[in-house]
């Protein structure tokens, strides 16, 4: 399909991810060994602490909660301004009454 020349991103070197630069890897890492055990695949999972790559955890949660909302309110202000200048929706509120229906009869 034209267009692509050599890869779009770069494979970092595995060297660059430790076990020791993760606080909760470093954690894991110290509760198995003090119960004998060791993770070697551990560093594996070292990329996913990455700031750079990933940001940090408030910095996802806000990007989830907040993606699209200034898309989504500008369209809510759109929506309002046709409705507005249609004459949509104006006296949907009264649902007929005032309308010279008295429910009184008079005899």
């Amino acid at each position: 399909m034209g267009g692509h020349h050599g890869e779009p991103y770069t494979v970092p070197h595995p060297s660059v991810y430790k076990v020791e630069n993760v606080p909760q890897l470093l954690e894991v890492k110290e509760a198995l060994g003090r119960q004998g055990l060791s993770d070697p695949w551990l560093r594996n999972e070292a990329w996913r602490y990455e700031p750079n790559a990933f940001g940090t955890h408030a910095s996802r949660l806000r990007t989830f909660m907040f993606r699209g909302l200034g898309i989504g309110f500008s369209l809510f202000l759109v929506t309002i301004g046709a409705e507005y200048a249609l004459g949509i929706g104006k006296g949907q509120g009264d649902h007929g009454h005032g309308h010279g229906h008295d429910d009184k009869k008079e005899h």
